[in-house]
């Protein structure tokens, strides 16, 4: 039997392909600029991070909260069966696999709410996708898995509404918006820029936070244990403290504990 794909890193069984493929810009996520598929300037010959400890400090925010959702090792131990080195056909493997693990582990959520045997059936399709060869994986079309994954989310953000709908804000630009007077309950921000958003104290139960981009937004002393479809990179790029609360099957950023109370 085929084990599940994992949800979640294991930079130890992967050959630090998420250092080598991704391309990025200098900006306030890298401070450097660096070309797809040409390994970053700060990985080491065993394949581990030189400033790993310091990511955040040194200019790289954005490596410190990115998250392949363990497609990394899944190409590696799966898909090129415990392979040493990196070969090209890897980063054509991650392409694919990194999108779709990431729905898994919002479908994981998703088979906790009423929709448990929509959201099951097409966990197991997705799951079987993640688990072709290296050839078969081309021909997967990552755009509708995401369609079809979103249409179910959409059913599993209604049902948690269950006809008491907050505002509709998706694909809303809140770039360092105060939202701290805003009632957010049940609210609809999926795709939602909130870059520097001030939700500091904010009550997001039942809030859609799919695909919301929280890079730096203060969510200290915010209520997030029952935001719906969080993901935990998402967690990682916002600013939150000990008076956060945040899913149950999401872990508490570790940076957190350096920042200050809200007040």
């Amino acid at each position: 039997m085929t084990a599940s794909p994992p949800r979640s890193a294991d930079c130890s069984r992967c050959l630090a392909l998420c250092c080598v493929g991704p391309s990025f810009a200098a900006s306030a996520d890298f401070a450097v600029d660096k070309p797809a598929r040409t390994p970053c300037r700060h990985l080491r010959p065993d394949d581990g991070c030189g400033i790993h400890d310091r990511l955040r400090s040194r200019g790289f925010p954005g490596c410190a909260v990115f998250d392949c959702f363990g497609a990394g090792q899944q190409v590696v131990q799966v898909t090129f069966s415990g392979a040493r080195r990196r070969v090209p056909a890897m980063f054509d493997a991650l392409e694919v696999l990194r999108p779709l693990h990431e729905v898994l582990a919002l479908l994981d959520e998703a088979v906790r709410t009423p929709l448990a045997a929509e959201a099951g059936e097409l966990r197991d399709r997705v799951e079987a996708m993640a688990t072709l060869p290296a050839e078969a994986l081309g021909g997967v079309d990552v755009g509708a898995v995401r369609r079809e994954a979103g249409a179910l989310f959409d059913e599993v953000v209604a049902a948690a509404h269950a006809g008491r709908p907050g505002p509709d804000l998706r694909g809303a630009d809140l770039l360092g918006a105060d939202l701290r007077r805003r009632d957010l309950r049940s609210a609809r921000l999926r795709g939602a820029l909130l870059v520097g958003a001030d939700l500091r104290r904010v009550d997001l139960d039942r809030a859609e936070l799919l695909g919301a981009d929280l890079r730096g937004a203060d969510v200290r002393g915010a209520r997030l244990a029952g935001a719906l479809l969080l993901t935990a990179p998402q967690l990682e790029a916002a600013r939150g403290d000990a008076h956060t609360t945040v899913p149950a099957h999401l872990d508490r950023p570790t940076h957190w504990t350096a920042l200050p109370s809200a007040r």
